[in-house]
């Protein structure tokens, strides 16, 4: 990924904890040198000095049979995203596009059936723990895993290289960037408004 060093992001801290947020990213691994792409919910674990991303897919998607064949797949992430009109600045520019995004790259492996289990569990616990009425792993019926473990194959990726980008208007000087929040925030699109939240949050965490 091509990243300015404006918008260079090296922080890991900052990086798990935006992955933990948009963790609904992109596996992207190529067959016979064409590129394939499932979308999927990818969690960023850490195992002693050590990054995983587990996840898993449905049997029948011929992607799985792609990650020990790969000697490299990558995963992407992607946060809020907006356009950015070149008239919220006081001189002559062209518009340009504010995101973030971070590209994972690493070796996958397919997981044994203990190992899916444990991760099943591990992300019901985090989408349902707040939930009033959670459905979580003890809680299901041997039937109901043991029919649903035969559709789907998890993986891990053992983590080689982190690539993240925010690019939030950092180039800007202050009255611009400022001006762009307050725009931002009061376009319709929702991903805007979004945006507008994130550069707010930059400012609160530089003061």
């Amino acid at each position: 990924m091509y990243i300015p060093k404006y918008f260079k992001v090296t922080n890991i801290d900052e990086i798990k904890e935006f992955v933990q947020m948009n963790s609904f990213g992109t596996i992207v691994t190529t067959k016979q040198g064409k590129p394939i792409a499932t979308h999927l919910p990818l969690e960023l674990h850490k195992n002693g000095d050590d990054y995983y991303i587990t996840g898993h897919m449905a049997y029948g998607n011929p992607q799985w049979r792609t990650l020990d064949t790969n000697e490299d797949v990558l995963v992407m992430y992607q946060g809020p995203h907006a356009y950015i009109s070149s008239s919220w600045y006081t001189h002559e520019n062209v518009p340009t596009w504010n995101y973030q995004a971070v590209h994972i790259y690493g070796k996958a492996s397919v997981l044994n059936e203990e190992e899916l289990k444990e991760d099943l569990a591990s992300l019901l616990h985090k989408y349902e723990k707040h939930r009033k009425d959670p459905v979580l792993w003890e809680k299901l019926s041997p039937q109901l895993i043991n029919q649903e473990l035969k559709g789907i194959v998890g993986f891990k990726i053992k983590v080689k290289e982190i690539q993240a980008a925010y690019k939030l208007s950092q180039n800007r000087n202050e009255e611009d960037y400022l001006n762009i929040v307050d725009q931002l925030s009061v376009e319709e699109n929702l991903t805007s408004q979004q945006m507008a939240e994130v550069m707010k949050k930059r400012v609160e965490n530089h003061q």
